[in-house]
């Protein structure tokens, strides 16, 4: 039996000052007012860590690169070519140190995700590690080329895995492919994530002429919104959004909302990242926005930044994910696009968002809306007969980002040299304690 006491527990509905007692992984019994446990195995008292500390519920990351399967580095000079930009123990280290319990890791590798032995291979060797419960998406076409559906056609629901269907990275360009991807999601009853960069000839057109990045992803970013919305109201299905960044396509989601209808099947959501919430155009150059500062979609605007938070606000952005892509700083001074993000979501996310997002708010956007949106029913709150997939946090540390202290093998953020409030003290796996950082007793 483990207990933990006297904490301020909060999650998207509550928020009060109690006790947990956890058996064989799942939460047994919440108490309030006993500070007394006589006989318990192992007890965590929350009076031990300061006033600020909370326990919430382990973080859900629908959005991940775990860069494996993988090859060496690209660009890595011979001598690194054996350290891979990252690794599924890397990966793992840096998901409990960032307080996540569940991760969702994207199909674009060497080889691509796009058969289930491959996803279920990834899943039981991370199962293996006992760090993270790791759910590996399947692509949409095979070898992720665009030109015939992966192996979902083959599967028949309900499923374990994968919970997510995705060509993370790029967009299905021909509307009839990504169209029969979209029924089998819907067929599987699966949430098909889409990247959204496909911008069609406008875009394409904005390039020729030279103009610069910001305005053709916009373009690029805007059009796919509105395409993936149209495609997924033909299919029926759940379509996901990653990485919302643009004022209009904020618009054009919250327009789609408002006009949901029942009975056709078809529902919408979407996430943003914590470095589009909490970074702008000016840290991409301060950067180099052709290397360590670029990323796709690229860091945009303040008042773009300003639109996003008033969605996550009022709820036209369900989740909020990190879009965590380690590469290596050959790599990066190489223009490849990505920033890491899980050791900095939730201090990156408590320190910007200061108007108008409570705790419970950000509980809801980085552990229920994720779980509930993957379909998973054990996690994401806290309540008796769920998994007890915690963490402990520390509302009022302020500490500098240091990336070369990072569990990730992946160095690039926006946040680095910054001082951010918000620290992950413990994080607890199925009731197993995985992670534990500075501050703890």
């Amino acid at each position: 039996m483990l207990i933990l006491k006297n904490f301020r527990i909060v999650d998207e509905t509550a928020d009060f000052t109690g006790s947990l007692i956890i058996e064989n992984g799942i939460i047994k019994e919440i108490l309030t007012g006993i500070d007394n446990f006589p006989g318990a195995g192992i007890v965590i008292d929350g009076n031990n860590f300061g006033s600020d500390a909370v326990l919430m519920p382990a973080f859900v990351d629908l959005h991940a690169h775990f860069r494996e399967p993988g090859s060496p580095a690209e660009g890595a000079p011979p001598k690194e070519a054996s350290f891979p930009a990252e690794t599924l123990e890397s990966a793992s280290l840096a998901a409990v140190a960032g307080g996540y319990g569940t991760v969702v890791c994207m199909a674009n590798t060497k080889p691509p995700i796009d058969t289930i032995e491959k996803a279920r291979n990834l899943k039981t060797r991370c199962d293996t590690l006992g760090l993270i419960d790791l759910y590996p998406v399947l692509s949409l076409t095979k070898n992720m080329e665009g030109r015939e559906l992966s192996e979902i056609k083959n599967l028949t629901a309900p499923l374990r895995l994968p919970l997510m269907l995705s060509e993370d990275g790029k967009d299905v360009t021909d509307d009839g492919l990504f169209l029969a991807a979209m029924a089998e999601g819907k067929r599987l009853g699966l949430p098909v994530s889409c990247h959204c960069d496909f911008g069609g000839p406008e875009a394409e057109a904005a390039k020729k002429e030279g103009r610069p990045r910001a305005e053709w992803s916009r373009i690029e970013e805007v059009n796919a919104v509105r395409r993936v919305i149209e495609l997924g109201k033909k299919a029926g299905c759940h379509i996901h959004i990653d990485h919302v960044s643009a004022k209009e396509s904020v618009e054009i989601i919250r327009e789609a909302k408002k006009n949901l209808t029942g009975g056709s099947g078809f529902s919408l959501t979407c996430e943003v990242t914590p470095h589009h919430i909490g970074a702008t155009e000016n840290d991409a150059r301060r950067m180099g926005n052709e290397g360590f500062g670029r990323v796709n979609p690229p860091l945009r605007t303040e008042e773009d930044r300003l639109a996003l938070i008033g969605a996550l606000t009022d709820g036209t952005i369900d989740a909020i994910a990190t879009d965590h892509a380690p590469h290596s700083e050959a790599d990066k001074a190489a223009s490849s696009p990505g920033f890491i993000g899980l050791e900095t979501s939730f201090t990156a996310c408590l320190t910007h968002l200061t108007s108008g997002i409570t705790l419970q708010r950000l509980s809801a956007l980085l552990s229920a809306n994720p779980a509930r949106i993957l379909g998973l029913q054990d996690r994401g709150k806290i309540k008796a007969g769920l998994r007890a997939d915690l963490t402990i946090v520390d509302t009022g540390a302020v500490w500098k980002i240091e990336p070369e202290k990072f569990k990730s093998r992946g160095k690039c953020t926006p946040f680095a040299g910054r001082e951010l409030r918000g620290r992950i003290l413990m994080t607890l796996n199925a009731g197993k304690i995985v992670f534990t950082g500075a501050g703890c007793a």
